[in-house]
């Protein structure tokens, strides 16, 4: 690195990262006399030693450089600061590469040689910018309210990533009302990660990201070591995202989950439509001659229909929320879920109510001769489960 810096101009920290010289030096130049003060580096290895050192403003640098581009740069960047301004800069422009350059939350994408004064405008632009990101966090954590936004695909992924590590299984009882036992036990991601909260969030950042059999395989691999824990009979219902059922592991045999799969319900959650994916039925076959079964999740919202039914030929069928809420006062509720019973009885596939929070809804079920029960009325999700209540 060469020592270049200067007295802090009024203007910010500006993080230059340019291994032509001669362009290095008109920038410096041109940001100091602007009011900045400028660190100087020719490589994005050493750009991001100085970053983890100093508070810095803006970052501003050329993509095509030796050892690290500009744009991975921007990727490691974003895994510690989501709101720092990045501008990257080109002598060879790509519409490919600023494309991918925004999408991962770059500022700018300026195309050399870059207008000395549109430099200076963008630079002040964006340190005033970052200033007011700072102050909105520290408003919201003197609210107490997390700011859990992810504008940008770098600091998407970071989050992603930190999850993958950091997540832990909640397990919430499914009873069985007439024995007064348990027949099952729901695994519910839980992550400690404040930029993504709660599973929802986790899972849209896996579609997004593309990275769904990722988070599958981590989560299968956790539950695995936790089912020992749980005495037997009881079974293990484990949540799996409808492109889960392409991925290949899942079938092969080597899943963590295989060693006990005679005590695993596959619980496919319809976040997205199962129409147009090929082989399904003969994927569903495997894991059943695996030992696993399969129960359809969520039936009352989302996709959930005649396709999935045909595809899936479930064993059990969970009802959702929305079917059950207030149902004690609510005649077509109760007509339309004492139908569904019935029907799902014919079929031989059990059915699930959950999201039970009154007794008043638990009781109207038990009179529709819903026998299976779930929901905060009896025990919340905990990572380890604690004897349901309110028998």
């Amino acid at each position: 690195m060469r020592p270049e810096s200067a007295a802090a101009g009024d203007g910010g920290k500006v993080l230059l990262v340019e291994d032509d010289d001669a362009v290095s030096r008109v920038y410096v130049k041109a940001l100091r006399r602007a009011g900045f003060e400028v660190l100087s580096t020719t490589n994005a290895r050493e750009a991001r030693e100085l970053f983890q050192r100093e508070t810095i403003d803006l970052v501003l640098s050329d993509i095509n450089m030796p050892g690290m581009s500009g744009v991975e740069l921007l990727k490691q960047l974003r895994a510690e600061d989501l709101d720092v301004p990045v501008i990257l800069m080109t002598g060879a422009p790509q519409i490919s590469t600023a494309t991918e350059a925004v999408a991962l939350g770059a500022m700018r994408y300026l195309t050399k040689p870059v207008d000395i004064s549109e430099l200076e405008r963008i630079a002040h632009k964006a340190v005033q910018l970052h200033r007011f990101a700072r102050i909105r966090r520290q408003a919201l954590a003197q609210l107490g309210l997390a700011d859990r936004q992810l504008g940008d695909l770098a600091g998407l992924d970071a989050g992603f990533s930190r999850v993958l590590t950091s997540l832990w299984m909640a397990y919430q009882p499914i009873v069985l009302w007439s024995a007064h036992s348990v027949f099952a036990y729901e695994a519910l991601l839980r992550s400690p990660e404040p930029t993504l909260p709660g599973p929802t969030a986790v899972l849209d950042a896996a579609d997004r990201l593309d990275r769904v059999h990722e988070l599958g395989r981590v989560i299968r691999r956790r539950v695995a070591s936790d089912i020992p824990r749980f005495a037997e009979p009881a079974q293990i219902f484990v949540n799996l995202h409808p492109l889960d059922l392409l991925d290949d592991e899942l079938i092969s045999g080597h899943c963590p989950l295989t060693d006990h799969s005679r005590r695993v319900v596959l619980e496919i959650t319809e976040r997205a439509t199962l129409e147009g994916m090929t082989n399904i039925r003969q994927r569903i076959a495997a894991l059943r001659a695996l030992g696993y079964r399969i129960a359809l999740d969520d039936l009352g919202a989302g996709y959930a229909g005649l396709t999935s039914f045909a595809h899936l030929e479930p064993d059990v069928v969970k009802v959702d929320r929305s079917l059950v809420q207030d149902i004690g006062s609510d005649r077509t509720k109760q007509k339309l879920l004492g139908s569904l019973a019935q029907l799902c009885g014919q079929l031989d596939m059990r059915v699930i109510c959950e999201g039970i929070e009154t007794r008043e809804e638990r009781d109207t079920l038990l009179e529709l001769d819903c026998d299976l029960l779930q929901g905060y009325l009896f025990a919340r999700p905990e990572r380890i489960p604690t004897p349901p209540v309110c028998w």
